[in-house]
């Protein structure tokens, strides 16, 4: 089979190690598909950290320019998208430890719902305030409490694997997360809104 024929056959459920060793055999459109197979994902785990559209987009775009001219490097010793989540984050801490400041307190309309079994707060209040309440709570957190949290309560990533993203140790991992529950709740309680993170 000639190769522009194979690479004709790459569509977006190809395995990422034959998109990836097609884009680099100058294959451009392996990695437009690597793009729209991840794009969504990383934008959310970004968002999540950043809490502002427009910063978490321009940081995806970053990550994939990053990742464009670097994917030669990698060795596929994790999966990709373990790659690829571990440079999201990290340009999120950059950015967040960068400015200093936090993102809008505003929730737009692109804002994500909050999707809990634990969610047992007030009935009086609707999902978008428990996502506006949460989404405040986590900006009031230290930038790497920040990225434990949301990796541990939203992508239930073990500690381990949130060790190895950000190249710190298990244990301070487990730290950081408790710390991080402790300050949300404490954040939260005003608003009788501690029931949502439950028990974890």
């Amino acid at each position: 089979m000639s190769a522009y024929l194979y690479e004709e056959n790459l569509n977006i459920k190809s395995d990422d190690s034959e998109l990836i060793e097609s884009f680099l055999k100058g294959n451009h459109a392996a990695f437009n598909i690597l793009v729209r197979k991840y794009q969504e994902r990383i934008y959310y785990t970004i968002r999540r950290m950043v809490l502002n559209h427009d910063d978490a987009d321009d940081l995806t775009q970053e990550v994939f320019i990053k990742i464009f001219n670097s994917l030669s490097e990698f060795r596929g010793e994790s999966k990709f998208f373990t790659y690829l989540y571990r440079i999201a984050v990290n340009y999120s801490l950059n950015h967040l430890n960068r400015n200093k400041k936090t993102a809008s307190k505003t929730v737009d309309a692109e804002s994500r719902e909050i999707e809990s079994s634990d969610m047992r707060a007030d009935e009086s209040i609707d999902s978008k305030e428990k996502s506006r309440l949460l989404e405040e709570a986590i900006e009031s957190l230290p930038a790497q409490q920040r990225a434990v949290f949301n990796m541990r309560y939203y992508d239930n990533l073990s500690y381990d694997e949130i060790s190895g993203i950000l190249n710190k140790s298990t244990g301070g991992m487990k730290a950081n997360y408790f710390h991080a529950l402790k300050n949300i709740r404490k954040f939260l309680k005003s608003s009788k809104m501690s029931e949502l993170l439950g028990q974890n």
